[in-house]
């Protein structure tokens, strides 16, 4: 059993699940979060999670005793990503420095780095499996790749403090995560996907789709990230994702519309070449090394939609 945990970016998608998991299992949380009203909204009436409130580049954990510290701060959005590619990178390196440098003289049993499957790049577009060193191509003078190669250094940090500071970091790769937790009015594509089945409106691509990924079901998120946490090697990267969910982004509308909508609504397109959206990949992503630690993922596409669409309606 963990006796307390640590969790940067506590109010978002993966921060917010996984204290409500730790909780639950009666581990004592130190949730770091710049609103106190947001950490109201998803915690009430938790008492065993402690708030600490602060800008992730600022915050002070040095009075803190965690066994282990999961890092989730991050920027989200593409549009954060290109409108604010400046603050996006800060809050990814500044931040992730500055937790790192607050831990050389902890005695943690494990800390993890929350990555992204956008620091693989653009790699190969022939399916063919794509490991933890499978890195390919960022196109460094495109503001977009303020996230991409930012997760890339924060990565590194992470493989440096372990070395040179004997930090127990890790970090885990997470696939495009989908479940409850986000808000209605979302603008990620996974809740774009879910609002239109709810309206009864017709789902609107802004790209051609083409983008072919899986995708990782936010319970299996969590478990992946505290198996990393526990279990992983320090220094060391590991990714989570579903393979059986691997499809364009195309594809999963079309499932959507027709296995959940029942074809009421359908796919329609709204090209804006100026939108700033990231280029088209294609990520076959291999789970083997989490695997190899004992993890399985549980929840498949349309269930892991299926799911999403129910927690929004409530």
């Amino acid at each position: 059993m963990m006796n307390s945990v640590l969790v940067t970016g506590a109010t978002g998608l993966i921060g917010r699940a996984l204290v409500h998991h730790l909780s639950n299992l009666g581990t004592r949380i130190y949730a770091c979060c710049r609103s106190s009203q947001k950490f109201k909204d998803c915690f009430h009436g938790m008492d065993n999670i402690v708030p600490v409130y602060g800008d992730i580049c600022t915050i002070d954990i040095n009075n803190l005793d965690p066994e282990y510290i999961i890092h989730a701060a991050s920027t989200t959005t593409s549009k954060e990503f290109v409108d604010k590619p400046v603050e996006t990178i800060r809050t990814a390196v500044g931040g992730t420095l500055n937790i790192l440098d607050q831990c050389k003289d902890k005695k943690l049993k494990g800390f993890v780095y929350i990555s992204s499957m956008e620091a693989f790049g653009i790699t190969p577009t022939d399916n063919r499996d794509i490991r933890e060193t499978d890195l390919g191509y960022i196109d460094v003078m495109s503001v977009r790749s303020s996230y991409s190669e930012s997760k890339r250094l924060c990565e590194n940090l992470c493989v440096s403090y372990a070395s040179e500071y004997k930090v127990p970091a890790k970090v885990i790769r997470l696939a495009q995560t989908v479940g409850p937790g986000v808000s209605y009015n979302d603008n990620r594509v996974t809740v774009q996907f879910a609002r239109s089945v709810i309206e009864g409106k017709d789902i609107v691509l802004k790209t051609q789709g083409k983008t072919k990924r899986p995708i990782l079901y936010i319970d299996d998120a969590v478990s992946a990230i505290l198996t990393v946490l526990e279990k992983g090697k320090a220094g060391e990267c590991y990714t989570a994702a579903n393979p059986d969910t691997f499809c364009t982004i195309r594809e999963t509308a079309e499932a959507i519309i027709h296995e959940i909508a029942q074809d009421k609504i359908k796919l329609v397109f709204d090209l804006d070449p100026n939108a700033g959206y990231a280029p088209d990949i294609c990520l076959n992503l291999n789970v083997d090394k989490l695997k190899a630690l004992g993890w399985e993922p549980k929840v498949g596409l349309v269930e892991a939609y299926r799911r999403l669409i129910e927690s929004l309606k409530k």
